[in-house]
């Protein structure tokens, strides 16, 4: 019943601010091109603001993104515009961000970045404070700008999408810049263990720990399940002693499908121990273009109140590596010890 009762409440916040809502159009490759651009009522021009990018995910529009990864409520307290960009048909007729798994040439880095001067030119941005997130094929274009745009991105946060062979092939960052993943065992849109079309998250997460220099052996902190009726909980993975103070950030739903966690429109796989537009905001205000901002240790910085992992052993007390199909025993800091089944 409680779920219900958030749906009522979308509808008044869409018609409280929508006169911060702007549907804008730039026209970029002879291609016009739409967005929506949400101001909270705080901004003002005589303060710079951070800028995040929201983007879709496949078959999606910019208006259900804006109210699915909703970070509306976040900007109001914490002063940041958000753009939802919206993508084009591809060659089956879907909309789509261009990310290299094919059946587009449409240039949606020109178009981001076209995006971002547009932004930047009518309103206050803080252009060391511009991040980029998004759901499913939204997370492959925020992993795009990663790639392409490390000099103008902050940092970039991926929610069910992941890196395609082409991006991987082709990636070229030129500064150190935090990755967040949020990703579910059990998605069986874009799987976790990589598919015809993607890399496994693993191997992206193992890509970026490469390139910003970070510690290989990660703090494994599980978090309470806090809602145990929707099935799945959620370890927090940290890299830390990246370069610039920064971390890369992997929430492990276990159970969880292709869905944002804690969004308002009920589904089975969603996990509502964490929700996604809060962690990601937390993740992207630590962060500027040159890495941390506050001059703090980063491990205190990522201090949790809840235990981290130290090993996972079997029923023969052998230390072992996450296996389906098998019980096994996760020890933690703390004296702690959770059985699990993992199928």
């Amino acid at each position: 019943m409680k779920l219900l009762l958030i749906l009522p409440l979308l509808f008044i916040n869409i018609v409280s601010f929508s006169q911060q809502t702007i549907y804008g159009n730039i026209t970029h490759d002879n291609i016009l091109r739409s967005y929506i651009l949400y101001v909270p009522d705080i901004y003002s021009s005589n303060n710079d603001a951070p800028l995040v990018f929201n983007f879709h995910g496949y078959t999606s529009d910019a208006y259900s993104q804006m109210l699915y990864g909703d970070f509306r409520d976040i900007a109001d307290t914490a002063g940041f515009l958000i753009v939802h960009p919206q993508g084009t048909l591809d060659f089956g007729g879907s909309t789509h961000f261009n990310v290299g798994w094919g059946g587009s040439f449409v240039d949606d880095i020109g178009f981001a970045n076209k995006l971002l001067e547009t932004i930047s030119n009518e309103y206050n941005i803080d252009l060391n404070k511009v991040y980029s997130t998004g759901m499913s094929n939204g997370g492959y274009m925020s992993y795009s700008l990663a790639c392409q745009l490390s000099d103008k991105i902050a940092a970039i946060a991926s929610v069910t999408g992941a890196m395609t062979s082409y991006q991987y092939l082709n990636c070229n960052p030129q500064n150190t810049i935090p990755i967040m993943q949020i990703h579910g065992d059990n998605d069986l849109i874009v799987p976790y263990n990589g598919s015809s079309f993607s890399l496994s998250i693993d191997n992206i997460i193992n890509y970026w720990v490469t390139h910003n220099n970070c510690n290989s052996t990660p703090a494994i902190n599980i978090l309470p399940d806090i809602i145990t009726n929707d099935l799945s909980t959620v370890n927090h993975i940290i890299y830390n002693d990246c370069n610039n103070s920064i971390t890369n950030e992997l929430f492990l739903i276990y159970n969880g499908g292709h869905t944002w966690p804690g969004n308002p429109f009920f589904k089975s796989e969603t996990n509502y121990d964490i929700n996604a537009s809060v962690e990601i905001w937390k993740f992207f205000s630590k962060y500027d273009i040159n890495g941390l901002i506050t001059p703090i240790s980063i491990l205190e910085s990522n201090k949790e109140d809840y235990p981290s992992l130290i090993k996972i052993i079997d029923y023969f007390g052998r230390e072992v590596k996450e296996n389906k199909n098998q019980i096994l025993f996760y020890i933690y800091d703390d004296g702690s010890v959770e059985k699990r089944l993992k199928l």
